[in-house]
């Protein structure tokens, strides 16, 4: 059973522990030389009184002085992936002053340089050690944490990897390429205690928390209706790839940035940012955006735990499996909810404005990046917290959150299990589009009932060698 970490009555509840295990059969044998990654800092401190044999030169910063917190008390970073959230997320960690990067990850030459640049730029450094491999990475003892910013199809492997190899987890939205691999990431985590924040940072965002309290505090009456708007189409994120097949350049590890999906000759148009436009690495503007607006829905909705979607049944345009960009580009998903509640996801209808909005028998409240509005404009005003019997959890800065909950060990405000559960909609929304039919959903056990040829579609097949495996 998968706990509600943001309950009505508490915001920072205790840790729960389920059995079972993901884990990770390794691509290929690693020698002990790759995993040389220098003296850890608490190494360091602990016998630099007692001399080195040869004399280490180390800045006054790094020992806690010139208005930074000492080794002890810094979190220690690698990311992995420098494409399109990478580079910003690393930034806003770097902006911590009790947050260190140490290491970067890319399977890309171009990608990993500019990784080191960026960071060693702001440290003013030469000390970030890149890796072409994220086990190397996830192996460094002195880590203590990492964020994960790369294409949908690898969220499993290496956020697998990362835990088992006790790291802290920065990961983006949506959790992963299947509801399957979302369970063992949830298992995973929560097996070996890890803290974990995902990218939805709207959450982090005053108006998306006013809004959602609002709904759960009563003021819009009974709730019967949520309506959540996402993106359609897709966008051409790298500006102008080419659309046909040509060799992979020298820089990019093509085989390895694959990784778990099926082989396709590669076209530069359909991997770095336009992945996202091809079911095999991702799952179009649906899933893309799925982890926003349906993560405030069910927060407003209080949907966090295991409380799901009965029935589920969807329908959309899609391109031809062998397109270039192959996911759909216009949807409409209808989902029953226990206690008589309609969700609509969609993209590309007019009916359905963009984000979430939440319709009872007394009122409306909606809310976007681009504003907040309600029926009533009294809830448009910021409520002390007082006044509501409902609070929620109250972020003001997302990476920051992760970096203080690393610290204290309690849930961030987007645990693991969150992101699992608003991603689901978006997962089964998929599965009923392309079986042609509505399917029936069990959200405690966490299946699909009667139909074994969508219940196919809650996993995919990795290609050898490449295997998330399951053990006690």
């Amino acid at each position: 059973m998968i706990v509600d970490h943001l309950s009505a009555s508490t915001i920072l509840p205790p840790y729960f522990v389920v059995e079972g295990r993901a884990q990770l059969w390794r691509h290929k044998p690693m020698s002990k030389s790759s995993f040389s990654s220098g003296i850890s800092r608490r190494h360091f401190l602990a016998t630099a009184g007692w001399g080195l044999a040869a004399p280490t030169i180390i800045p006054a910063s790094a020992l806690g002085r010139d208005d930074q917190p000492a080794p002890s008390n810094r979190i220690v970073v690698g990311m992995v992936g420098w494409g399109m959230m990478g580079p910003g997320d690393t930034a806003e960690l770097m902006k911590l002053p009790d947050c260190q990067v140490v290491a970067a990850c890319d399977v890309d030459k171009e990608h990993l340089k500019g990784a080191l640049d960026g960071i060693n730029g702001h440290y003013k450094n030469q000390d970030c050690k890149p890796y072409h491999d994220y086990r190397e990475m996830m192996a460094r003892k002195d880590i203590d944490a990492v964020m994960l910013a790369v294409p949908d199809h690898w969220h499993a492997l290496v956020a697998t990897e990362a835990a088992n190899n006790k790291k802290d987890i920065y990961g983006e939205k949506p959790l992963a390429r299947t509801i399957a691999e979302q369970q063992a990431m949830v298992k995973a985590v929560q097996k070996n205690k890890r803290v974990w924040q995902t990218g939805s940072w709207q959450r982090s965002q005053g108006r998306y928390r006013q809004a959602a309290e609002t709904v759960r505090n009563g003021l819009i009456g009974k709730l019967t209706r949520v309506e959540v708007g996402l993106l359609a189409g897709n966008l051409d994120y790298a500006g102008g790839g080419k659309m046909t097949p040509t060799e992979p350049p020298e820089r990019l590890d093509y085989d390895f940035w694959l990784g778990p999906s099926a082989m396709e000759p590669y076209i530069e148009g359909r991997v770095h940012k336009n992945w996202r436009w091809n079911y095999n690495t991702g799952g179009g503007q649906l899933l893309d955006w799925i982890g926003h607006h349906c993560d405030i829905a069910h927060w407003g909705m209080g949907n966090d735990a295991t409380i799901g979607p009965l029935e589920i049944e969807g329908h959309g345009d899609f391109p031809p499996k062998d397109a270039v960009w192959n996911t759909c580009t216009k949807y409409r998903i209808e989902l029953k909810y226990p206690n008589d509640i309609t969700m609509v996801i969609a993209g590309g209808y007019d009916d359905i404005r963009n984000g979430t909005k939440w319709i009872g028998t007394d009122g409306w409240v909606w809310v976007d990046r681009d504003g907040h509005d309600a029926s009533n404009t009294d809830w448009l005003a910021e409520v002390p917290p007082d006044k509501y019997t409902v609070k929620l959890y109250r972020s003001v800065d997302h990476h920051r959150n992760f970096i203080e909950c690393v610290k204290s060990r309690q849930p961030t405000i987007t645990p693991i299990e969150v992101a699992h559960h608003s991603a689901i909609p978006g997962h089964l929304g998929l599965i009923s589009m392309l079986v042609g039919r509505k399917i029936k959903w069990d959200a405690a056990k966490e299946v699909i009932l009667g139909d074994a040829e969508a219940s196919k579609l809650l996993t995919r097949p990795y290609r050898s060698p490449w295997k998330l495996a399951w053990a006690a």
